[in-house]
């Protein structure tokens, strides 16, 4: 997917092309996100499966607690605010931890998860 260009005005050509690339990178990198989170949920789901089957809880408070510690020591080593890469991180997690209570829920109801 290419961006828009019309921001860059009466601005130098050369300005230009090099914002188109590396608005191409930026959208690049998107879609691999994208397509990484894909993958992270498809895991999680897995998870969810396993834990409803066996009646364990949603959430794994200490699981997330480690998570959220090595998720920061990794943002830092990659020069990425700490702080944004654990909201970033919460967010995930607590959207998994609804999947995984709908998966419970629905094992519970009779339902294949």
């Amino acid at each position: 997917m290419t961006t828009s260009n019309t921001a860059t005005g009466d601005a130098d050509p050369a300005v230009g092309r090099e914002l188109a690339r590396l608005r191409d990178s930026i959208d690049n990198i998107d879609a691999a996100v994208v397509h990484m989170l894909a993958e992270r949920f498809k895991c999680t789901q897995q998870v969810g499966r396993l834990k409803a089957e066996h009646q364990l809880p949603p959430g794994d408070p200490d699981r997330e607690s480690r998570q959220i510690a090595r998720l920061r020591a990794l943002a830092e080593n990659a020069k990425l605010d700490p702080a944004f890469a654990e909201k970033f991180l919460n967010f995930i997690i607590a959207e998994v931890i609804h999947h995984h209570e709908r998966i419970a829920e629905d094992a519970q109801g009779g339902a294949t998860p």
